[in-house]
């Protein structure tokens, strides 16, 4: 499956500083020294609606980690996925009536017309769950050997039980953990299972729904967990840096697939932080394709919204926060877009050079994008109240922006 198309990232004079960010695990600070390569996994979409809101803010907080690391002068491996065969998305196609796979593929098309426009910076490998199956079969097969997983009237499920470290990254007590595993796709209830908790890593087929060769499995398909772990063994091994995705997919979808990782490799921690992004609201609750509460970016588009402010709204909350999209969180992003493209558009300004040591000190420190927005603001009202005579100025906060946050001026 191939991404989307990369936006250029301007070259800035000097170097940035080293990414220090929460760790749900921890519940607190790290600061990440990846050595000359990055590695980083985001999990992806299911794709049976367009890209809401929600979705690109989460997007948009792993676009500035990718943007911190480049600016320290490393290459950064990322990697996402797709989950392109999944319940909600086969229960989308049923109630249209249409083609799963035609969805699926529609949608992620839209999704990566929308990640271009915003200019968020494409993975390395951008894989699908179904391309990746020929890989999962063989990780199921090995944990169900080793006693780490077990059948169940033909499907295969993981044991909790089988790693120590369970429960060690999103920290939630047992009814906690129950509760969420209800509400987010487990089955907590089912009779005959080892522990409630307990994922499945093999769905045998069910009439009238796809499956595929397992091997010694039978006919079926990969549970959720198992699809990222396989993506990301795969192309980043273990200990990588970032397992990055909203604050909803701690648990159960990292906590679990941590568990299966250390079980299958023997090694701790899959990732040496996991990074977790807030949700968004719209009218009291948080977006979700469920309640149908939702703002799509392609919408925004169509009805002629600058992406750059988009991404400026976006950007004005801290990527942990929980907060609501409003009309008035555009409209002042349009606003602050019209100011700063008519302090960059003058030919000189205020000296820009304690401007980018700002910007880059802000987005260090977990990426503090409201304050890198701030500094933006008072160059922006200096250009306007008394103007400069440092001719590279605009010049220079024009890159700054556009290579440290994604803004095109």
């Amino acid at each position: 499956m191939h991404a989307w198309p990369a936006s250029e990232v301007p070259a800035l004079p000097g170097k940035g500083r080293d990414l220090t960010i929460h760790d749900t695990a921890t519940g607190g600070p790290v600061t990440l020294d990846p050595g000359p390569v990055a590695r980083i996994y985001v999990c992806g979409i299911t794709p049976y609606d367009a890209t809401h809101i929600g979705h690109a803010a989460t997007y948009n907080a792993f676009d500035l980690v990718q943007r911190v690391w480049l600016d320290t002068k490393r290459q950064v491996h990322y990697v996402q996925n797709v989950t392109d065969v999944d319940d909600p998305l086969l229960e989308r196609a049923a109630r249209d009536n249409v083609d799963w796979v035609s969805l699926a593929e529609q949608e992620t098309t839209l999704f990566r017309e929308d990640m271009t426009a915003l200019r968020m910076l494409p993975p390395r490998h951008y894989i699908g769950a179904v391309e990746a199956i020929p890989g999962i079969v063989p990780l199921v097969e090995r944990l169900r050997d080793s006693g780490a997983a077990y059948e169940l009237d033909g499907d295969v499920y993981f044991s909790v039980e089988a790693d120590p470290h369970f429960g060690g990254v999103a920290n939630l007590d047992a009814a906690a953990m129950r509760l969420l595993s209800a509400e987010r796709g487990g089955d907590p209830d089912r009779p005959g299972k080892k522990n409630p908790l307990d994922p499945m890593l093999w769905m045998a087929a069910r009439e009238g729904e796809p499956s595929w060769d397992g091997a010694s499995l039978g006919r079926g398909r990969p549970g959720w967990h198992i699809e990222c772990v396989a993506i990301a063994l795969d192309h980043l091994g273990m200990g990588f840096d970032v397992q990055g995705g909203g604050s909803d997919l701690a648990f159960p979808h990292h906590e679990m697939g941590a568990s299966h990782a250390q079980a299958l490799t023997g090694e701790f921690p899959m990732a040496k932080a996991y990074v977790h992004a807030g949700m968004v609201g719209l009218d009291g609750h948080k977006m979700s394709k469920s309640r149908g509460n939702l703002v799509f970016v392609s919408t925004l588009r169509r009805e002629g919204v600058d992406p750059a402010a988009i991404r400026l709204a976006l950007l004005s909350h801290h990527y942990r926060a929980d907060w609501e999209w409003t009309d008035q969180v555009l409209q002042d992003a349009l606003a602050r877009l019209e100011r700063w493209r008519a302090a960059v558009s003058r030919p000189d300004g205020p000296s820009a050079e304690t401007l980018v040591d700002e910007i880059r000190e802000a987005l260090a420190d977990d990426l503090d994008a409201p304050s890198a927005l701030l500094a933006v603001d008072r160059w922006a009202a200096l250009q306007e109240e008394r103007g400069g005579t440092d001719e590279g100025a605009p010049g220079v906060v024009s890159r700054a922006v556009d290579a440290l946050m994604g803004v095109a001026l």
